[in-house]
């Protein structure tokens, strides 16, 4: 079971998160509008200050589309 008080913290971190970041929540938004068919490759990079990007990847499975309907049911 979900504790209200920790869902309600996490629906004010993600209004930050949308407040700080508008570009990058837009761009979810209309990328997985139609929804992420499973063989889609999601495609990750992150440059610290000073260093090298480093760069992941990940083919969507059966079980992560799952994943995301759960999360999805939860807002």
């Amino acid at each position: 079971m979900i504790n209200p008080a920790s869902l309600f913290k996490a629906k004010q971190a993600l209004s930050r998160f949308t407040a700080n970041h508008p570009k990058f929540v837009a761009f979810f938004q209309a990328t997985l509008q139609g929804g992420i068919p499973e063989g889609s490759v999601i495609e990750i990079t992150v440059t610290k200050p000073g260093e090298e990007p480093v760069t992941t990847n990940m083919k969507v499975q059966p079980s992560d589309i799952e994943l995301f309907k759960e999360l999805k049911e939860l807002t």
